[in-house]
């Protein structure tokens, strides 16, 4: 399902026509008037709601250009392309979704053990229907990091684990200054995590 996916993220929209940026130094609401005043008729949206500090918007690239030209004169600190095969999360992705709304018909959800969170609600889920739903969204739809992880934190979590890189992690301490966060990258940090957890 994954390679099927990924393939049909790709296929989604031609390599070169769409865009993603980051803007540093924009709130939610300043990345939606840059997105809005870049737009001129193409797809230009926020994708990503990542910290209080840094948003990404995703798009036809044109809009996406015409977004990084003006963003700073609107108020952001920096905007930078990013290097992204396809426009993720935004409405130029739906035939991917289409194509992840196949795929997942054919997958059992079972009951969650925990719930998740979800990217396009921000909200922790538990009924296996809705979550299938909530995968199919979230493919063209904007991923509420940073609304997430202030839910997590009121329900009580304090502690937060990164599996695989150290993006998020610093992000989570933008969001959450007083959450513990750990990023597990290497057999040494798997091992570490391991002795932690037992």
């Amino acid at each position: 399902m994954l390679k099927l996916r990924g393939q049909a993220m790709q296929q989604a929209v031609p390599v070169g026509q769409g865009a993603m940026a980051a803007l540093l130094g924009a709130d939610l609401e300043l990345a939606r008037r840059i997105a809005d005043a870049a737009a001129q008729g193409e797809v230009c949206t926020v994708a990503n709601d990542n910290d209080p500090s840094q948003v990404v918007i995703s798009g036809h690239k044109g809009a996406i250009d015409r977004a990084i030209e003006i963003a700073k004169e609107m108020g952001a600190k920096r905007a930078i392309a990013l290097p992204v095969s396809a426009p993720f999360h935004c409405p130029l992705m739906q035939p991917a979704a289409d194509a992840m709304q196949d795929a997942l018909s054919y997958v059992v959800v079972g009951d969650l053990a925990v719930p998740v969170f979800a990217n396009v609600t921000a909200q922790a889920e538990n009924d296996p229907d809705t979550i299938r739903n909530l995968l199919v969204e979230q493919v063209t739809g904007m991923v509420r990091w940073r609304e997430s992880v202030l839910n997590m934190g009121e329900t009580g979590v304090v502690e937060f684990v990164e599996l695989g890189g150290k993006v998020l992690g610093p992000m989570v301490k933008r969001i959450l200054p007083d959450a513990k966060v750990t990023s597990v990258v290497s057999i040494e940090d798997i091992e570490a995590l391991a002795k932690e957890i037992a």
